[in-house]
Order: C-alpha cells, then structure tokens, then sequence
C-alpha cells in the first residue's frame, strides 16, 4: 500500500525526533557539551618563507568546502576542550604569484604523490569568549603533508564580527624538514630557501 505525502511527513517526523533523541541521550552519557561550527566560504592557508636573496609568500585563497568542526567540552569548564574536524586543501592551490617559485614549491610538497594537505583539529586551551574583542588560545592539531602527519601546537585568535561569523586564525611555524622535505635550491644551490615557514590559516564559521 502506497503513503499518502501526510503519512510521509508523518514518518519523516517521527524519524527526525528519534534521531534527535538518541543524539541527547548520547551526549547526557558522556556529559559533554557540543558545539557544531560550520565553515563559511573565504577561508585560507598562507605560508611565508625566505630564500638568501629575498622573501616570498605563497597561499590557497578562497577554500569553500563546507566542513564542520565539533566543539566538545565539559560542563561549566572552560579548559577542556576536544574538537574534531579537519581541512583537505588542494596543494596545486598553493600560488606564489611568481609561476617558477609556484611549480617549485608544489614539486617541493610532492603535489603529485600526495596531492592534499590536510589540518586536523585535536582540541583548545579553553573554550574562546567569542566577542568582538580577540582572545588568545593554544590549541594542537595534526598537519599531514607530502604523506607525513605531525603534530603541532597552534597559536589562534577568535573574535566574531558585526556578522556574527566566527573568526579563527592560526598560525605555526614549521620546517620543510619536518616532513622530510629539503627546502627548495635553484642555480647549482647559488639561491637557498630556509628551512623554516610561518604558515598562517584564516577560516570564517557559524555556529549551529
């Protein structure tokens, strides 16, 4: 026997509710609270660099995927706070603005074998007051690029705006050597990259 579109709804209802359901009933086992933060479009990845010549920054602009971040912390307490979530960005993205810098750095980070390079996010300090003011808070998240995955602690500022967009920026130092990179050399090694880059990411998020 077919469902009238009333009975649909019915079903669709009941279903939601359920769901719904065993979502809280989830959370109340744990007593954790939970936060979803969805990313908006803008976000972005910049990495700054040096050579014994002169200085350079590449970046990713415009990531737009629409990932979600969970936002887990304790009751009344601000200074345990779990997320889970990540980025996967297209490391061919990456643009120096100069087309020979651009391809070195991409043959550099092996774009062809390991074409992404994704951040996961581990956890916070502390929950972020969440005004128009910026708040300082560390956090640790994994970087996995060219097939290495390694674990860092990030320096963020959160604040929202007149919108009412979370605002996150992070930023880390890292070493091309710390995925088993050796930095770029052009001219027989006349021209040297240092080893070391300030990566910076900016993501917008709202808050379900």
């Amino acid at each position: 026997m077919k469902m009238t579109s009333a009975q649909k709804s019915l079903c669709c209802f009941f279903l939601l509710a359920i769901l719904h359901s065993l979502q809280a009933f989830r959370d109340a086992e744990t007593g954790l609270y939970t936060t979803r933060w969805v990313l908006v479009k803008g976000g972005s990845l910049e990495v700054k660099g040096s050579t014994n010549i002169n200085n350079f920054t590449c970046g990713i602009t415009g990531y737009s995927n629409p990932d979600t971040i969970v936002v887990f912390r304790a009751p009344g307490d601000r200074d345990a706070v779990s997320l889970r979530g990540s980025l996967s960005l297209d490391v061919k993205l990456f643009d120096c603005r100069n087309p020979v810098m651009t391809g070195d750095l991409r043959k550099t980070l092996k774009s062809k074998d390991h074409p992404k390079l994704k951040i996961r996010f581990l956890s916070l300090s502390k929950f972020p007051d969440l005004s128009s003011q910026p708040d300082n808070i560390r956090g640790l998240v994994d970087i996995e690029l060219a097939g290495v995955s390694k674990r860092f602690e990030v320096n963020y500022r959160f604040y929202r705006d007149q919108q009412k967009i979370i605002r996150l920026i992070g930023e880390r130092d890292v070493n091309f050597t710390d995925f088993n990179l050796s930095p770029p050399r052009k001219l027989g090694g006349m021209i040297q990259t240092d080893n070391r880059l300030r990566v910076q990411f900016q993501l917008g998020m709202k808050a379900l």
